[in-house]
């Protein structure tokens, strides 16, 4: 179901290293295989259906922030990315409805040839002085950044990226791109820093490196311990990214994000995000030394050919910024209010993953028992993520809530109180 691919995941049904042995051709006698086979055989989501327990792509009929509407009636939205409420904020919407008269609806073509406007250099200006960086540049989206990213700078034999084992599913398959170009590609335990140190210490010293990590990890919401990560890069000769995706707008100086957060900006050298969270749009930027930028623009295929991100996106982001900037106390509530769940939830037994940030995950540890529960809480009005094998352990099945700063108090507490009663109902806690 919802699922966070790692690199022990089977990618379209193929492990990397079968693909030479499938160079073999079948015995002629072998009966004929399907490829929709696989299509045919895949019934769990529909079982699930059936049940009245299915989590997944349920359509939003109006979003107002922290209320929608599913199914005819509103729902405490408790699931969202939306972290500063700024999708909704008319200031926002205006600023794109403003692009879309002036601009169109779309950018007709990549950032490399005719798709680039005004309004893609004034957002990446705007973003390169908020984060103090060299140079920024934009993307049609966040998953696309890291395919820009690392297949584009690891690319030799004896070039390595070096991930943490719980990385989003974009760094994870950009990795299987830079792997696919003949570089080599390392895993460590999650926020790890003793199997970070020992994975480098295996690799040549003088070899180009590239350790790439989540700057708050989008199941858990923990923050990564950077400063450990700086040490090593500095120690074992490697460039360090930061997908910032879940951090900006959440932690750091201003939302500035991670490299904030511990007052390393300068030592991390590139970090990457997205606009469909705090900046309330679509689309994703790459931070860095302006040489580094000036060459990922020039050489990486998921910027040249992919349409540019449209007018009223970038328009939204960019209002979305000043807001941010105007109204750091948006920020301030955002943590308030998860803080509030997470210590009435810890209250009520519940067992919930480590964290300080948006994120407040509760371990179920059953996977019908998480799908009960989901179902239960949306019928009682509060809409969260069910996460379920594959996308977690087994054992760790878990119901994702993420906050927003434009949460008002008894909807927090309704959350918690409906997760208690629940909770007892099913057995979850005492």
């Amino acid at each position: 179901m919802e699922s966070r691919q790692t690199d022990d995941t089977v990618v379209n049904g193929v492990h990397d290293n079968d693909i030479e042995a499938s160079d073999n051709a079948a015995p002629a006698s072998a009966k004929p295989r399907d490829l929709f086979q696989k299509c045919y055989d895949f019934t769990i989501a529909d079982e699930v259906k059936a049940k009245g327990l299915y989590p997944y792509f349920r359509p939003l009929e109006e979003n107002e922030g922290p209320v929608v509407t599913i199914e005819g009636r509103k729902v405490i939205m408790a699931g969202s990315n939306n972290y500063l409420g700024l999708t909704a904020d008319p200031r926002v919407k205006e600023a794109a409805q403003k692009a879309i008269a002036k601009y169109g609806t779309s950018c007709s073509g990549s950032r490399y040839l005719t798709g680039t406007v005004k309004l893609h250099v004034e957002l990446e200006e705007k973003l390169a002085q908020y984060f103090g960086s060299e140079d920024c540049m934009i993307i049609s989206t966040g998953y696309q950044a890291g395919q820009a990213i690392v297949p584009t700078l690891v690319q030799g034999r004896g070039e390595y990226v070096i991930s943490d084992k719980d990385n989003h599913a974009c760094i994870v398959v950009a990795n299987l791109m830079a792997r696919g170009a003949t570089a080599n590609v390392e895993r460590y335990k999650h926020n790890d820093m003793a199997d970070l140190e020992r994975v480098l210490q295996k690799l040549p010293l003088d070899a180009p490196k590239l350790i790439a990590t989540d700057g708050v990890f989008s199941v858990s919401g923990a923050i990564v311990n950077l400063p450990d990560i700086v040490k090593l890069g500095k120690k074992y000769n490697a460039r360090i990214m930061v997908d910032d995706a879940h951090a900006v707008g959440v932690i750091g100086k201003g939302g500035r994000g991670t490299a904030s957060e511990f007052n390393l900006e300068k030592e991390v050298d590139i970090t990457m995000g997205t606009f469909s969270k705090s900046f309330a749009s679509l689309g994703g930027f790459i931070t860095g030394e302006r040489a580094v930028i000036n060459y990922i623009k020039h050489q990486a295929p998921a910027l040249i050919f992919s349409a540019s991100p449209t007018a009223a996106s970038v328009a939204a982001a960019l209002k979305a910024l000043e807001i941010m900037q105007q109204e750091p106390e948006r920020i301030e509530r955002l943590i308030k209010n998860a803080t509030r769940v997470r210590n009435g939830l810890k209250s009520l037994g519940f067992r919930l993953m480590d964290a300080r940030t948006a994120i407040v995950s509760v371990i179920i540890g059953d996977q019908d028992k998480t799908l009960v529960f989901w179902r239960k809480l949306y019928d009682a009005g509060i809409f969260v993520n069910a996460f379920v094998r594959p996308g977690v352990m087994p054992g760790y099945e878990m119901l994702r809530t993420s906050y927003m700063s434009t949460h008002e108090e008894w909807q927090l507490d309704k959350i918690v109180t409906e997760f208690g009663k629940i909770g007892k109902e099913l057995g979850v806690i005492e």
